[in-house]
């Protein structure tokens, strides 16, 4: 069973996300603002958070800033509809995903149950890695196993989702992607309006993999196209 924290102030929400979650097997845990919801995650086995971006005591942007200082576990932030703003900052604090008020419950749960997903099976098995688990590419190892990921010999922490994008363009080296096509393979979600997504994820990426993020060695712009990355001689970078 996988533990799921709700956290927002409004009961009402709440208490729906939790009948619907509780009806597919999840136990929910429930918050009613940032501060609670860090306090329980180092207290409990939480897998998945859902947050409202908007709260009191501490909002959602500035605990998910904190929970990414010791938890790689998946986030899904509420947001409403004029709050555009608040979905960047979400992404560049580290979200993996968002939802937008008002929103259907059944969005919700299909939401959860692909991230837990990708989560809970990351770097599962691949028969484009013949090298017991193990794919490299210019000075990155990511170990599909252990699902850790070494960079010029230093290991680097990554959230799941940035995990997963980068285990897809390393098993599609040189092979150009559109955001669209990006978002559905590595989300597994119908991609609409995916291009913000996923241009803050591989922004977020290139900050943990690139010596120089600004002129990237390997996730490579190819304009009017979409990204790609550049296949690289195996080793260490000088």
């Amino acid at each position: 069973m996988y533990n799921i924290l709700i956290c927002d102030d409004e009961a009402d929400i709440r208490s729906a996300l939790k009948i619907y979650l509780n009806g597919d097997g999840y136990a929910v845990f429930e918050a009613e603002n940032g501060l609670q919801a860090l306090e329980i995650i180092e207290k409990q086995e939480i897998h998945l958070l859902i947050m409202d971006i908007m709260m009191p005591v501490m909002d959602g942007i500035s605990a998910l800033t904190r929970l990414r200082d010791f938890s790689n576990i998946p986030v899904i932030l509420l947001t409403a509809k004029t709050q555009d703003m608040d979905k960047i900052l979400g992404l560049n604090a580290g979200a993996d995903d968002y939802i937008i008020k008002p929103f259907n419950p059944i969005e919700v749960t299909a939401r959860v149950k692909s991230q837990l997903r990708r989560y809970m099976r990351l770097g599962g098995s691949s028969s484009q890695n013949p090298m017991g688990g193990i794919i490299c590419n210019g000075g990155i190892e990511l170990d599909v196993k252990s699902k850790t990921v070494i960079i010029d010999g230093d290991p680097v922490s990554l959230t799941p989702t940035e995990y997963q994008l980068l285990k897809f363009f390393m098993e599609n080296t040189d092979q150009v992607f559109s955001p669209k096509e990006i978002y559905r393979n590595v989300w597994n979600d119908d991609p609409l309006g995916a291009e913000n997504t996923v241009t803050v994820h591989i922004r977020h990426l290139r900050e943990k993999i690139e010596i120089n993020p600004a002129s990237p060695d390997y996730l490579k712009v190819v304009w009017g196209h979409g990204y790609k990355m550049e296949k690289k001689p195996d080793g260490k970078r000088k």
